[in-house]
């Protein structure tokens, strides 16, 4: 984002999120801010996606997704009683969640990786929405390699280079030093939201909360 040093409501203001791309109120919660930030085109935020695993002891080739929410929330009707909120929410937004498609549930690190590899691209937002529509529409396992480097593609990155770099050790290192980090700084749940590097906002908060932070930025920015 260009920012006009004259004026000083367009100051940039950092807002860094924690997410994991099979969470679905991660997905909720970007679906929300995606529509305050279109409805403010010179918002003040420059946003940075950084990695968080629901499951970090997921095995490498996940598992089937059936067991894994019956087995996390105790039965098939905890299951359906834990998601019905979500399907609700996510209807309210225009949000598609193609439930019967997604039949495995993975490990994130590698999808974390893609994310972070986005970023050095400049194309971290773009990333994160396709990471979101493979598994929440298409019900892609995006924990697979070959899924990974052709969603890699759909973004205008080399697949091929992707597809070298997830089947190396290249940054697994640092996305689990980021996540416990952030579990170490007190955060226990996603998405989380840190506007300013000063102020952490948990949970899929809706549009007009959004809307209300960007006008208090500007209205702070305008009595500094």
């Amino acid at each position: 984002m260009t920012t006009d040093t004259t004026d000083p409501t367009q100051q940039s203001v950092k807002l860094d999120i924690l997410s994991d791309p099979i969470c679905p109120w991660c997905y909720i919660g970007k679906a929300r801010l995606d529509k305050a930030l279109a409805q403010v085109p010179d918002h003040p935020f420059v946003i940075e996606w950084h990695p968080f695993q629901l499951n970090p002891d997921m095995p490498e080739g996940g598992m089937d997704r059936r067991d894994y929410l019956e087995t996390k929330f105790g039965g098939k009707e905890g299951a359906l009683a834990a998601y019905a909120p979500i399907v609700e929410h996510a209807e309210a937004e225009g949000l598609a969640i193609n439930f019967d498609a997604m039949e495995r549930t993975p490990n994130t690190l590698d999808a974390h990786r893609l994310i972070h590899w986005a970023g050095i691209e400049q194309r971290q937002q773009q990333m994160v929405d396709a990471l979101f529509h493979a598994y929440f529409v298409e019900g892609r396992d995006i924990g697979d390699h070959d899924t990974l480097a052709d969603i890699a593609d759909s973004c205008d990155m080399d697949a091929s280079v992707v597809r070298r770099l997830l089947d190396s050790d290249a940054d697994i290192d640092a996305i689990r030093s980021r996540d416990a980090h952030s579990r170490e700084m007190g955060v226990n749940s996603v998405p989380t939201f840190i506007v300013a590097q000063a102020h952490a906002v948990p949970g899929a908060q809706p549009t007009d909360l959004w809307l209300k932070v960007i006008e208090e930025i500007r209205s702070r920015a305008a009595e500094a």
